[in-house]
């Protein structure tokens, strides 16, 4: 691909972040006053302070007036982006971007989601008509396949696979169980997720992401000013979003083991911040575990392992909050659920606490800062197998030598 990459030229200097969950309480309006609010203040400025926004919403929104209305933003720009499930990131994405052009010194993007007062479960809106060639499939339903492809690509039995994908779900679980911002924060047995009830396919109801209210936001400077506002800013290393053809779903050479647009933003990203082992060198990712088989086989689109052996590394408990590269240690779409404006942006905020050492003494990831390993990876997918956005960003608490 041929994006240059903005690395080190734009730091974040705060970010907020709700908690997520049934927030039968809270209008969008308080969640993104939440959310802005924390932002502000943990970064020592005001909302007057920021130049633009940047506002990621599917649903909970119509246009920038949705974020000057109840913040009372006077004549300021704030655009409103949508990108299926990568909508938070691409309001960040877009706001580093214009911060690092040099056309606003401070910037923000906030994302914001009320699903339960929608009705909706999961992606809101409705599908055109279309040609008749995409699929009437629900999410776990298209995701589903993932299951038995990768089982009969790799050899794997059935029943191992279950397993595999049982521990992911008790992983994610466990994570969010101490994580007061998550909204299911218990623990869950192996026995109870293998036994749940059958969703689509082989996936059980503990296979799949929830449904919630949320919001989180994040303000953007350039590197050179970020002390201005915090002795610990972390460093923009890259950005990368690909929106594939979509052709998947009429290819019949499309076997469900790989998402094509995460191998082509991760690489994108990789290359923008330098990354040449990206198991060895970052520190931690929050990854789209919005179905259980769906981070299985990102830990092998976004090289954390080899093909046909991330089932047999989740056993091991490589990606363990403790094990050698945590994934989703703030609990993941399992725990948090999966307000889609929101979700990205809570994922940078795990990193924003963990790569600071800021998350608390239970949480915290220890290898962070081992071995210089100072960098946290973020990635949302949006839209389905064979037809989706990718987002990957890379960020670090250091620069870059």
């Amino acid at each position: 691909m041929a994006s240059r990459g903005i690395r080190d030229r734009v730091a974040i200097v705060g970010m907020g972040c709700t908690p997520f969950g049934e927030l039968w309480d809270k209008s969008v309006d308080d969640l993104l006053t939440d959310a802005t609010v924390e932002c502000v203040d943990s970064a020592g400025i005001s909302l007057d302070d920021v130049d633009a926004f940047w506002l990621g919403t599917m649903g909970s929104g119509l246009s920038g007036l949705t974020l000057s209305r109840p913040l009372k933003i006077d004549y300021k720009p704030v655009t409103h982006v949508e990108n299926f499930c990568a909508t938070g990131s691409e309001a960040y994405r877009n706001a580093c971007y214009a911060v690092a052009s040099g056309a606003y010194d401070l910037a923000m993007a906030v994302g914001v989601e009320k699903l339960k007062d929608s009705g909706y479960s999961g992606l809101t809106g409705i599908r055109q008509v279309g040609d008749g060639t995409l699929a009437g499939l629900s999410s776990p339903a298209a995701f589903s396949f993932l299951v038995p492809a990768y089982a009969h690509k790799y050899g794997v039995d059935p029943d191992e696979l279950k397993s595999v994908l049982t521990r992911i779900a008790w992983k994610n679980h466990r994570n969010g169980a101490v994580n007061p911002r998550a909204q299911f924060r218990k623990e869950v047995s192996m026995e109870k997720i293998a036994s749940s009830p059958l969703v689509a396919g082989e996936l059980g109801v503990f296979d799949c992401s929830g449904v919630s209210d949320g919001a989180a936001a994040v303000v953007v400077c350039r590197a050179e000013d970020a002390h201005r506002y915090t002795d610990t800013p972390l460093y923009v290393k890259g950005l990368s979003l690909v929106a594939g053809p979509a052709a998947g779903i009429i290819d019949p050479d499309y076997d469900y083991t790989s998402f094509e647009e995460v191998v082509r933003s991760a690489a994108d990203a990789y290359h923008q911040a330098g990354i040449t082992d990206p198991r060895a060198q970052l520190a931690m990712a929050e990854v789209h575990d919005c179905f259980t088989p769906t981070e299985l086989v990102l830990m092998e689109d976004l090289g954390f392992a080899e093909r046909g052996t991330a089932w047999k590394e989740v056993m091991a408990g490589t990606f363990d909050r403790d094990g050698e590269l945590p994934v989703n240690p703030d609990g993941g779409l399992k725990s948090f659920g999966h307000p889609i404006g929101a979700s990205g942006l809570r994922m940078l905020f795990e990193c924003w606490l963990q790569l600071r050492g800021k998350a608390p003494p239970e949480r915290q990831i220890a290898g962070v800062g081992e071995g210089g390993r100072t960098l946290g990876l973020t990635h949302n997918l949006g839209g389905g197998p064979g037809e989706c956005v990718s987002f990957v960003g890379v960020v670090g608490s250091q620069l870059s030598d």
